[in-house]
Order: C-alpha cells, then structure tokens, then sequence
C-alpha cells in the first residue's frame, strides 16, 4: 500500500488549524488508529491518534478542508467492527513545527471511570484465512493467526485501553517480523495486539493419556486420527474447551451423551464450509448471511433427509445447529494435514466441555480436573482465555435474526440506553443466567453462564459480575434480582446489598423483565406497550406461578398492570410436573371436566401410582400451586397428542409439538379450537382441551391438531391484545418469553397483530428466553432508583 499526500492539500503555517478528536465506541481492538493513520496521512495531515481507558483520541493538524474532509470520513469509513457512538472535535491552537507526518503514539490511562467499548471475538477473516492455507506465507498454517480485521479480542482482554501488555497475549514478546508488521502503517497487522506467527505465538499440542504430541500439524493429525477411531477429543477455542466428536458415528455420540449427562438434547456441528454445511441442512439465503457473519454463531436451519449424520445428534428434531469454522484452529482441525495418510472429517459434533448444567471449562487448571471425565484426548495450547464465552445460538425469521443464546461474536457489545442512569447490576434468573450492568448510557450483558444450581455455576456467575464491574470499573448503586424468593440469584443479591455503603435492591417480577428487555432492545422505555409474555415459570405478584401474561405497561416503564392471563390450573407436585408432562395433561384434562379415560395418550403414559399420586395432588390442594404459565400449557398439549410424556431437557415437549404443528400446516385443513375470553382478559383454555381430546376420539390426526392449537393460541392472544387496546389506546404490542421461540407461534401472532393494525415489537438482540431477561430487571431497577431520587419520600408504596 502506498501512502501520499493528496495533490492540493499543502501545509502552511499561516492557514493550517489543529483540531483535537475523541471517538468513543467499538473503537479498540477494531483496527480503528491505523484507520485514523491512513486517514490523516492520505489528507496530508499531522498529528497523532492513541487510545485511553474510553475513547481513541488524536489530535490533527492541516488546512481548514483537509481537517473538514477528516472530520467527515472519519465516522463513515470507520472499520467494518468498529462501532462509532459519538465524535467530539473542538479546535486548539495549531503547533509551529508540527513535525513529520502522523503518528500512533502510546495509550494513556484517563482519567475518572468511564470506559471505552469492549469488542466482541471475531472470526477468522477471509483474508487470514488465505494466508492460513498459502504455502508462500510465513503463517502458513499457523493456529493462532490474526489481524486487526479479527480474532480474540473480549475473551483475551484482561483491561483498557486495549494494548498487548492488557491481555492474555502479554506473555508471548513478538519477534522482529512480528514487530515491523505491528509498526509498520500500511501492514494488515498494524498495532494487531494478538498478532502473533510460529516463532513467537502460542504453541499447539496434542494428549492422550501420558503421550503428548507437539507442532502443530503433528498434534493437528493426532488428534484428527483419534477423531476417526470414534474418540472424543476437547479442543480448547477461543472462549473455552468444546467436546469433539464424528457426527457419524451412533457410538462416539452415544458416550458423548453419558459423559455429559445429555441425554437427548441436540448438539451442534462444525462445518467445514458452505459445502459441507449444505449437506447437512437446507440454507436459505438470510441463513447464509448469519451463518457466515463475524460472529460465527451456531445457526438452526432444516435438516436433510439425507444428512450424513447420526440420528441421535438431534433426535426427534427437524433442525440442526450448524457453525462454520470461527478459529484459525478450527479451519486446521477440519482441513487435509499435508503428508497425512488419510483425509479429516469434514463435519464433527462440536459442543461445550462441561456436563449438563454446568459452566463451561475454560482455564487450564480447570481443563486438567475435569476433562479426564469427559474427553479421551485433549488438544490445547497455552495462550490463555481470561473470559469464558460459549457459542452463540440464533435462529433466521424472516432475514431477522432471532437470538437463542448471546454469547461469542456478541457479548459484550452493548444496548444502548437513555444517559444518566444510575449504576445498574442486574443478576438475572435462574435458567440460562446472564447478568447485565449499566454504565452510563450502556447496558452490558454477560456471555451466557448456565443453569444455576450448582457450585460451579455459582462460581462462574461471581467471576461473571466480577469481570464485568471491574472491566468497566464501576462500583453498582443499585441491583436487581427476580422477585422469586428461592432464586439464587435473588439470594446472592442480597447478600450483597442493603448494607453500609452497599447497593440497594430492587426486585423486578419476572414477566415484567421480560417486556422491559424487549423495549430496551428497540429504545422504545417508556413508550407505552402491551407486552405478551409466554414462558414456562416466573414468580407472579400474587404467590403463584405465572407464564401466560398480558401486561399492559405506560409511559412509566416501572409499573405495569396484569391486562389478561391465561387462566390458572393446578400445578401438581411441582418440578415433577414439568419434567413429566402426562402429568401436567392430567391436570388440565380434570380442570377441563374430562375423565381420566383409557384410551387417552397421558393416562396411558402415566402409572396408576402416578395417577393416584395426581388424584390425590388436585383434590386435596396440596403439593400444587396455581399456574398460569403458557409454556405448561403447550407441554400438556404435547401429552394429549401422545408427541412427548417425559422431558429429558427444557421444552423439548414444546419443540416437538411446534414441530408436528408444522407437518399439520402442510397437510391443510385443521379443525377449530377457541379459547374463552372475559372482559377482564383471562383466556379459558377448558374449550380447547375439550376440543383437542373430541378431535383425538374423533381420528382427527395429531399433526392437525397441533396446528389447530397454535392458530387457536394466536387467536387468543389477537383477542386478548385487540381488547386490552381498545381500552387503553396502546397500539404496540410486543412478544416475548421464551415460549416465543417458537417460530410457528412467533410468525402467526405477529402476522396477526400487525393485521389488526397494532405495531408489534419481536426480540433481534437479546434472547426471548430467560438469557435476556437481566437487561430488563436492569433497566427497571435503575429507572426505579432514578425515579425515587428525584420523588420526595411521601411514605406512600410503590406497587405495580
């Protein structure tokens, strides 16, 4: 690349200006000041650009329309992961002798506590990747190559400003090519703080057992050999330790599923490439486009009749979760190692090292206690991960993206909020746990953490919120929690507040986060919404369990009113319940006034002893709860339609019932079910159930009937909408929960909505599952504590 002055552009003294420039955002870590050197060099201009703890900062020099030109591009022509939020300019006085040209000059720590954006891993670029597989170039097959257009960047930042000596690259001193490419302007790998090659970078090795096999493409065909032989080998990434395994080979899964203790629950693949992806599944278009972005997250696409993968890698489920490569590791471990006697698998099982519920495995302290349990073999390499981040999962509705789990390629980037908020720690709920912290005008989820639980759940959530306060240096005023009373994470809330000096805390009810999240995603906070939230569990105002929301929410973001719900049933014996869903149906067939006939798939998939144990539940009262909760709802209805009894993990008896609903939408026709509604906006699903065991009687089929249930759930939640809108004036509806994850549902109630007129908001950056539910609590708590900073105490309470 050759740099030059722009004809016309010459200095003098008499004419130039200088200008001092801060551009906060996504601006460390993303190539931003070599951009800013190219810039200012191309314009002719003088200066300087550096990074401190929140902004890249420079100061330039130059004629009146070079300076306005720089100013003016500046934002426009930001690199591609870079993510601008402001640029402030003001005029100093210009320097007599300037000096030569414009210069990267050391970063400064800054002042005071804000801090600059962290930006998320990226996956290899094209560009590397080239060079990756070019025996011409000194990198050629190096494991670890990057640039400023990629690699690790959250998950190796140890603090700001982001420099080498700041992440876990501090240890690996470049050697003399490394160092004139990391000065040199017009280099890829200026001032890349990973970059690295075979002779200063990290080292890759292969394990197993007491042998261990060094140099990469020696460790590379090891571990590609033990792959073959059926063995499941952990592979440490950018974010953590996955489990690898043959996705053909029944017997290599099947251990794979005993060590983690998953028993049917999919797992996700690695593709080689777009090739090989297109075997396994059906890509559409936008699914490209996902499949192949920066994040490289894990994308679930229709599978292939023909897939060349075992059936138990997603038993009973249409979908497979496919990524592409996202590491220079990943694309070796999958490609032809030269001189090898046989060719790579160009597809492997790629899932988290961890048993189920558990955290992630990450550091190598922790890799070298847990991983004998799960893995045969081991291939790792010493550069350190400071963060763990697992893979992002997303579904494609539409060309949107529908995020399922936000983690790698996301976090940490953050949803913007309304400045001056009070310092926020959100600690979210109890299933897929995030936490989130506002700082400032920025809201920052963690990268997903798990069920809690357990202790190393608990651990890993403390690390989590001590990662994310201490990265951003922010000391929380104020935490939020789930106002169920057994949550632990309500539980460590207050361990931590209400003391001396200590955060206040403020409980936020479960469904009200939920639609909160949804709003700050789309800057609509205190924007009126009628928020329809469907989950399995959350803990209502009144005691019982609720699923099944209307909430009606005004220009005060903080309140809410209970506009409609499904109507309660008994809920019998609690979690046994939910992981039994013949046990549910049972419940509802009796609220329903239906007798508990043979003949009916529940009372068949049920005991006698479980029947009585029901029976016995209902009548009396006790060991039940009320419940209101859609998501056991569409767990009962995939009991009486004989899809699934017994659940192995969460809403696998939903999934499979959205599933045979489709096949029901492709057959045609489908008999009609409606729910009953009062003007107080409860749904009364006894016609419904009703129906659905008649249309079972009748020989209708199940894969009809599923269909029916869904069009029978969107219309109620049309009417239940429509006439909470027409008494409120609210015209925007939103959909969240994680029942909501249901494409089918999703699709229709949103089609329908908009059809009667009403805006309809849908979640496109936070998950509408549990994952993005500590946004919302955030957001809540600290416009509460806003709120009440500026209200007199008047004694009176603040109830929803």
């Amino acid at each position: 690349m050759r740099l030059a002055t722009r004809p016309g552009l010459s200095r003098s003294a008499a004419t130039e200006e200088r200008r001092v420039f801060r551009v906060t955002g996504v601006v460390q870590g993303v190539g931003f000041r070599p951009f800013v050197h190219r810039l200012a060099t191309e314009l002719g201009l003088s200066g300087f650009v550096g990074n401190d703890a929140l902004a890249v900062f420079a100061e330039v020099q130059g004629s009146p329309s070079a300076l306005a030109e720089f100013n003016r591009r500046l934002p426009l022509e930001a690199p591609p992961l870079a993510l601008v939020v402001t640029v402030d300019a003001y005029p100093i006085a210009p320097t007599t002798d300037p000096g030569a040209g414009f210069t990267v000059v050391a970063s400064r720590g800054g002042a005071g506590t804000a801090r600059t954006l962290v930006p998320p891993d990226v996956a290899t670029c094209q560009a590397c990747v080239t060079e990756l597989f070019d025996t011409g170039d000194r990198r050629y097959r190096h494991p670890f190559i990057t640039c400023t257009d990629c690699g690790p960047r959250f998950t190796i930042i140890q603090d700001l400003p982001y420099d080498r000596p700041a992440t876990t690259m501090a240890g690996f001193a470049m050697c003399a090519a490394c160092a004139r490419e990391y000065e040199d302007p017009a280099d890829r790998r200026f001032h890349a703080q990973p970059v690295a090659c075979p002779d200063c970078g990290p080292m890759l090795w292969f394990e197993h057992g007491e042998t261990r096999v060094e140099g990469a493409d020696a460790a590379l065909v090891a571990a590609q050999q033990a792959l073959r032989e059926g063995m499941i080998v952990a592979v440490k990434g950018v974010g953590g330790f996955h489990l690898a395994c043959r996705a053909d080979d029944p017997t290599a899964i099947a251990r794979l599923r005993q060590r983690k203790a998953r028993d049917e629950k999919p797992f996700a693949l690695l593709a080689r490439d777009l090739a090989a992806a297109r075997r396994l599944v059906r890509i559409e278009v936008d699914e490209q486009a996902v499949l192949t972005c920066a994040a490289r997250p894990i994308v679930l696409m229709q599978r292939r009749d023909d897939a060349p993968v075992a059936d138990s890698v997603a038993p009973g489920n249409p979908l497979l979760g496919v990524m592409l490569p996202s590491s220079p590791l990943h694309h070796l471990l999958l490609a032809q190692v030269p001189g090898a006697e046989f060719d790579p698998m160009d597809v492997l099982v790629m899932t988290s090292a961890n048993i189920s519920d558990e955290p992630l495995c990450f550091d190598d302290v922790d890799a070298a206690s847990r991983l004998p349990a799960l893995a045969d073999a081991v291939l790792t390499h010493d550069r350190p991960i400071h963060v763990p981040c697992d893979d992002s999962v997303v579904r494609v509705v539409d060309g949107q993206e529908l995020p399922i789990r936000r983690s790698r390629g996301y976090a940490p980037l953050p949803v913007r909020l309304v400045p001056g908020l009070p310092a926020t720690l959100a600690v979210g709920a109890e299933l897929k746990n995030t936490c989130c912290l506002i700082d400032g005008a920025n809201a920052f989820c963690s990268a997903h953490i798990g069920d809690m639980g357990s202790l190393d759940t608990a651990r890993a959530f403390e690390r989590a919120v001590a990662q994310l306060t201490t990265l951003h240096r922010v000391q929380a005023e104020v935490f939020a929690a789930d106002a169920h009373p057994s949550y632990l994470t309500r539980s460590w809330a207050e361990r931590h507040s209400g003391g001396p000096g200590e955060p206040v805390l403020c409980l936020v009810q479960h469904h009200h986060a939920h639609v909160a999240s949804l709003l700050a995603e789309h800057g609509r906070i205190g924007h009126p919404v009628i928020g329809v939230a469907f989950d399995g569990t959350g803990y209502g105002d009144d005691g019982t369990i609720w699923g099944g929301e209307f909430l009606l929410l005004g220009d005060d973001t903080t309140r809410y009113r209970r506009a409609g719900h499904l109507m309660t049933v008994d809920l019998p014996g609690g979690d046994a319940a939910v992981r039994n869903p013949c046990r549910m149906a049972l419940a509802y067939l009796d609220a329903a006034g239906v007798a508990w006939d043979d003949g009916l798939a529940p009372v068949d998939a049920s005991t006698p002893a479980e029947r009585a144990a029901v029976r016995a539940q209902l009548d009396s009262g006790g060991g039940t709860v009320k419940c209101s909760s859609m998501g056991r709802l569409f767990d009962a209805v995939a009991s009486l339609l004989d899809v699934r009894h017994r659940i192995g993990y969460e809403a696998q008896a939903a999934i499979q019932l959205e599933v045979l609903a489709a096949s029901g939408e492709r057959d045609g026709g489908a008999p009609e079910l409606r729910f009953g509604l009062d003007e107080d906006g409860v749904l009364d699903y006894r016609p419904v159930v009703r129906g659905l065991v008649d249309g079972m009687r009748a020989g209708v089929s199940p894969a009809r009937l599923a269909y029916a249930f869904h069009a029978a759930v969107t219309e109620a939640v049309a009417g239940c909408v429509t006439q909470i809108a027409d008494d409120s004036g609210v015209r925007v509806a939103g959909l969240t929960g994680g029942v909501f994850q249901n494409v089918l549902l999703l699709r229709a109630c949103r089609d329908r909505l908009a059809a009667a007129g009403l805006e309809v908001l849908v979640h496109r950056l936070v998950p509408p599952n549990d994952g993005g539910i500590a946004l919302g609590q955030a957001v809540v708590a600290a416009h509460r504590a806003m709120s009440a900073a500026s209200t007199p105490d008047t004694g009176e309470k603040d109830t929803p």
